[in-house]
């Protein structure tokens, strides 16, 4: 369930621009500096995609559930640079918009040992397993490069791919992507993990 909520952005971007029209201009994005929000399907997807992360956050504040850091970042990256998509009409930006975001968890992830003098994933999950500390530096190592290589492959598909195909790939390809290394992680972790009692 924490899955959906998380890609309730990306589910949202993605159905707004296909039920918009999207692809239906060759795969372009070309837009027009007078063109209206609501008449250009990755205009209209970005717009929406912003609300729906302000939802997200909202839902979390007023069920007074914590909003972890990794949303507070997703907000801010999403409503600056899905800003200048809709105030500039320049579909760069939001195209952007993953690789900035993947990045900046990619640094969290590498500096969290100076900040909270243990790795970012052992402070998120060891409520709930128990591993060897070096298991969690290898965890937390391995999320950084993870992230570091998704900004990457967002960058080459942004300037390999039409927009239309950008768009399917960042819903299918990331996802799938992120889906294959989250299994990855589980395999691994199967070998070390010792499920703490709750």
């Amino acid at each position: 369930m924490k899955f959906l909520f998380d890609l309730f952005p990306v589910i949202v971007f993605f159905a707004a621009y296909k039920l918009a029209g999207g692809g239906d201009k060759g795969g372009s994005c070309i837009v027009t500096p007078d063109t209206p929000i609501t008449q250009d399907p990755i205009l209209l997807a970005t717009g929406l995609a912003i609300v729906a992360t302000l939802l997200q956050v909202g839902w979390l504040l007023f069920r007074r559930k914590k909003v972890d850091g990794m949303l507070w970042v997703s907000l801010a990256i999403v409503t600056v640079f899905g800003g200048a998509t809709l105030v500039l009409r320049d579909p760069t930006f939001i195209q952007w918009k993953p690789t900035i975001l993947y990045w900046a968890f990619s640094a969290v992830f590498l500096l969290s040992p100076l900040f909270l003098h243990r790795p970012l994933v052992q402070a998120m999950l060891e409520e709930k397993i128990s591993l060897p500390p070096k298991i969690w530096g290898r965890l937390n190592a391995s999320w950084a490069a993870f992230f570091a290589f998704m900004g990457a492959v967002n960058l080459a598909a942004v300037h390999a791919l039409s927009c239309n195909d950008w768009v399917n790939f960042k819903f299918y390809g990331f996802t799938g992507l992120m889906f294959l290394f989250v299994m990855g992680q589980a395999l691994f972790l199967a070998r070390y993990v010792d499920v703490k009692e709750t």
